[in-house]
């Protein structure tokens, strides 16, 4: 059993600090930014940054459902939200890049061993960045 792992970023022209804002906003911004991938969000705890609780159903295919609850974490210029029911973290960088801010969006999980483990190594990155890709312009929209 090996660390999957899928990672995507976006440059978007807004100071860092705003990006942060709207990233850490489980409240009103997130479920503005999800993809139809996410379902049956809610915020079960907090709302806005570390403390925040929130559940949502990730169906990254037909076949592939997983069932989040992620509690949040935040240092500086990362949130991090740990997955209560699985191996799951995923990790929000904003980084300044001129006058504009790079985000980063990282999503990591131990796979499955066996043959199914390295198919899960070779296809689920593929399917998640495309997932994360569409979340990232779906916040780039928002901060515009």
């Amino acid at each position: 059993m090996g660390e999957v792992s899928a990672v995507s970023s976006i440059t978007v022209s807004v100071d860092p600090a705003r990006a942060l804002a709207a990233i850490v906003d489980y409240q009103t911004v997130r479920p503005r930014i999800l993809p139809a991938q996410y379902r049956d969000y809610r915020v079960v705890a907090g709302g806005i940054g570390a403390g925040t609780v929130a559940e949502w159903t990730l169906q990254a295919t037909s076949k592939r459902v997983r069932k989040v609850r992620a509690t949040v974490e935040v240092v500086d210029n990362v949130v991090t939200e740990t997955d209560a029911n699985s191996s799951m973290v995923t990790t929000w960088t904003v980084t300044p890049s001129g006058s504009s801010a790079q985000v980063e969006l990282a999503t990591r999980w131990q796979g499955a061993g066996g043959i199914g483990g390295i198919f899960e190594g070779i296809f689920a990155p593929i399917g998640l960045r495309k997932i994360q890709d569409e979340l990232l312009a779906n916040l780039a929209r928002e901060l515009s």
